[in-house]
């Protein structure tokens, strides 16, 4: 087998984890990574992560920049854009700088934008910054608020 020296950044480089491929155990690369199989384990990358359709990774993702658009089950830990395309599932908690949501995604789990660090306030037990986060019910948006004036 020949191999081939390159010259390339380590930063433009692109992982690929083919279709059909399970990685048991953490990937971590300065480039980006493209995961088209299966990551059972934690995913940081310095440049981006993109996981197609029939990707799935169970575990956490820490980039730059990440769009996905199959299944994460794990917090995404995004320091620039984040962009959950329509097919794209997601368990798990969100921080990303900014995020741009697909009709037709599926998000369970809270989600943090903007500068702050949400996960440096809530380990350090909060320092009373944090807005405290409600639960939603989908049905109350069509029903009045107990007590709200009648119109």
């Amino acid at each position: 087998m020949a191999r081939h020296k390159t010259n390339a950044a380590p930063e433009t480089v692109i992982s690929i984890i083919a279709p059909g491929m399970l990685v048991g155990g953490d990937c971590e690369t300065e480039g980006t990574l493209k995961v088209e199989g299966s990551v059972e384990g934690s995913i940081r990358a310095g440049k981006a992560v993109a996981v197609g359709e029939a990707g799935r990774v169970i575990g956490d993702i820490t980039t730059q920049d990440a769009v996905i658009a199959g299944q994460v089950i794990g917090n995404l830990m995004i320091g620039s854009r984040l962009e959950l395309q329509g097919t794209s599932h997601i368990e798990g908690e969100v921080y990303a700088l900014r995020i741009q949501v697909e009709e037709g995604a599926v998000l369970n789990g809270p989600v943090y934008t903007g500068e702050t660090d949400a996960s440096a306030s809530r380990d350090e037990g909060g320092s009373g910054s944090q807005e405290e986060q409600l639960p939603i019910d989908a049905g109350s948006w069509h029903q009045p608020m107990a007590g709200a004036p009648k119109r």
